[in-house]
């Protein structure tokens, strides 16, 4: 069943996301992506979101279409102007990519090519815009498409502080959704009860909602998250329970196939990232009962 026939039809939808190397060695890459081929319906491809210069999510993307997996690529303006946001669109149908997520590129701050220029020619909602335009025909200038693409189109939600920025983001989401997304993605939180809060604010929406898990590494990786990233909620006990672990490698699998267990019955699917250690997604799924 394709990613869009399980959002349709209230399934429980799996991603795993992979991020492209940086270089061209594909190895790791195919791999990886072999020993979850039956496991999940689709691979998330980021697209340098971070700032960090690597191959394409176009190439990631036709890769995992050739190993027989859905790709899914995200999609901002930072570093494109719409003639090239609107080409490689058009690129990705034919090669396979149909699932799509347009995100807010971050800023260039934390990337490693700092001096170079920012676009941000087209917003998320222009974005969202744009590529309806596409899906009914024309380009942005108004011209006749020769064939048209069809894509399943999500929305990225900000990491969100408190109740009052939920509030605002349910809105945000809102007029995404109006601009043409049909599914919301949103960030990692480990605090499990309030993640379920955040699902059920974006439930009225009427969109499937997937929720994103983050596999720790480490206690200081935790330490890490816990104070820079406060939005992720990632408490003390979590912390205090990787560092008691005898095996903590094992233990940091463990709790993201718990988290991802507690997500089943409210969220409509789940995006995991692993950041690196995407050999270990096979056993994080073992951990979560997928």
């Amino acid at each position: 069943m394709s990613f869009q026939a399980k959002l349709s039809s209230g399934e429980f939808a799996v991603l795993a996301e992979m991020n492209t190397p940086k270089g061209v060695d594909i190895s790791d890459l195919i791999t990886n992506v072999r020993y979850l081929k039956s496991r999940i319906d689709a691979i998330a491809i980021p697209d340098m979101d971070n700032g960090v210069m690597h191959m394409s999510a176009l190439a990631g993307g036709a890769l995992m279409s050739q190993q027989g997996i859905e790709p899914m690529i995200h999609v901002y303006g930072r570093d494109r102007n719409r003639m090239a946001l609107q080409g490689d669109l058009l690129a990705a149908h034919v090669l396979g990519i149909h699932n799509l997520l347009v995100v807010q590129g971050e800023e260039m701050v934390n990337g490693d090519h700092q001096e170079a220029t920012t676009v941000n020619d087209l917003d998320e909602i222009a974005l969202l815009q744009m590529i309806g335009s596409l899906t009914h025909g024309t380009d942005m200038a108004g011209f006749e498409l020769k064939g048209i693409p069809k894509f399943t189109l999500g929305c990225a939600v900000a990491p969100l502080a408190d109740d009052a920025q939920l509030e605002k983001e349910v809105e945000s989401a809102r007029e995404k959704i109006d601009a043409g997304a049909q599914y919301i993605m949103l960030p990692p939180v480990f605090d499990t009860a309030f993640y379920t809060h955040m699902i059920d604010a974006f439930k009225v929406l009427n969109v499937p909602v997937i929720a994103s898990v983050l596999l720790l590494k480490n206690v200081g990786m935790a330490r890490y998250i816990s104070i820079n990233d406060p939005n992720c909620r990632l408490s003390e006990d979590t912390i205090r329970r990787i560092r008691k672990a005898k095996d903590r490698e094992n233990e940091c699998i463990n709790i993201a196939g718990e988290i991802i267990c507690s997500l089943k019955e409210t969220a409509q699917g789940v995006k995991i990232s692993a950041l690196g250690w995407e050999d270990r997604l096979p056993a994080i799924l073992d951990s979560a009962g997928l």
